[in-house]
């Protein structure tokens, strides 16, 4: 297994930040995955996650059950995308 899948599922999350949060490309090309989220961003409100992760669904074919959801998930990007990684395994 390649083992940078991280660097591909952050891009990947970024795009859809961008997409679903309607963000300005300079400020989602500076993301890092120690970027906080909930909480940092005003723009990810409580519809915004479930945008986000009906956009994270679709593109990673994985299907989130709620209970999975927690605030350490949306903590940081790079959270995000162990979860994903994690979901997609």
């Amino acid at each position: 297994m390649n083992h940078k899948p991280e660097s591909s599922v952050l891009e990947t999350l970024k795009l859809l930040l961008a997409e679903v949060l309607s963000l300005p490309e300079e400020q989602v090309s500076a993301m890092q995955s120690d970027t906080p989220l909930f909480g940092a961003l005003p723009e990810l409100d409580s519809m915004a996650v479930v945008a986000l992760l009906t956009a994270i669904e679709h593109q990673f074919g994985i299907t989130v059950d709620d209970a999975e959801i927690t605030a350490e998930t949306f903590e940081t990007l790079g959270s995000l995308a162990k979860f994903i990684e994690t979901q997609t395994a």
